[in-house]
């Protein structure tokens, strides 16, 4: 019974430390990469790939109004920034809450 209480709070920690809610822009990490590969992901996720295997996300960003193609043509083999925001105890994820090529804002979850 202990064992399963123990799992029960460690499993609810990861779900809750995992959440990312309202991003604020002076929050979030900030990064460049280069994009070279973009692709359906998730439930509709649109999945940002760069050279050297990392990952990035917007979430259900299919649900939102983009394409896969779309989204392509405005980033494939370019740079991009990237805001990654924090999750609920402050650790950073993939989930973009804001990308940019140049000065263009392609996406942003801030208000």
């Amino acid at each position: 019974m202990r064992r399963i209480i123990i799992l029960s709070f460690l499993v609810s920690f990861l779900c809750v430390s995992c959440l990312i809610q309202n991003p604020k822009k002076e929050d979030c990490d900030v990064k460049q990469i280069t994009v070279s590969r973009v692709y359906e992901g998730g439930d509709k996720d649109i999945v940002f790939a760069e050279y050297n295997g990392g990952i990035y996300y917007i979430n259900r960003g299919l649900e939102q109004g983009y394409t896969i193609e779309g989204v392509r043509k405005k980033v494939l083999n370019k740079n991009v920034t990237l805001h990654l925001a924090s999750t609920l105890i402050g650790s950073s994820s993939n989930h973009i809450a804001q990308i940019t090529v140049g000065d263009e804002i392609l996406f942003t979850e801030f208000n």
